[in-house]
């Protein structure tokens, strides 16, 4: 009998990390346009303690990035085997096509938030969504 075959680990976590990090990117964008953004945590000129667009974004911004990583990674260890049917494959690639688009409209526009609140709201998005994005990654592995 055949042995099936695999995609080695590193593989999976790099796969998992990338799509992660990139749907936790397009999240940002497209929070960040109807409001939602990580700069609101680094403005002085609000008289509360944390605005609570901050807060949902950032909420939003590590759901979807550990979401991402753990359907990635559980994806590609199906894959490989071939469970996965192909009108599935196909509706998740559009699914990201579509997202990631949207988030390209949405920086072709200008910003709404200042340029150095920008700028630390897009690391602190990165960031955010690559630690989600293992810990996604980990724990579809770990199951396995």
């Amino acid at each position: 009998m055949a042995e099936t075959p695999y995609f080695p680990r590193y593989i999976i976590f790099a796969a998992a990390l990338i799509s992660g990090v990139l749907l936790a990117l397009a999240v940002h964008m497209l929070g960040a346009r109807d409001g939602l953004d990580l700069g609101g945590l680094w403005r002085s000129d609000t008289r509360e303690f944390m605005p609570a667009g901050a807060a949902v974004a950032w909420w939003l911004i590590a759901t979807v990035a550990f979401v991402g990583g753990y359907f990635t990674a559980s994806l590609m260890q199906s894959a490989v085997s071939g469970q996965i049917p192909q009108r599935m494959r196909q509706l998740l690639i559009a699914i990201g096509v579509l997202v990631l688009a949207g988030a390209g409209q949405t920086v072709a526009a200008p910003s709404p938030i200042p340029t150095i609140s920008g700028v630390l709201a897009g690391l602190a998005a990165l960031g955010l969504g690559a630690a989600m994005a293992f810990c996604g990654a980990h724990f579809a592995l770990s199951q396995a």
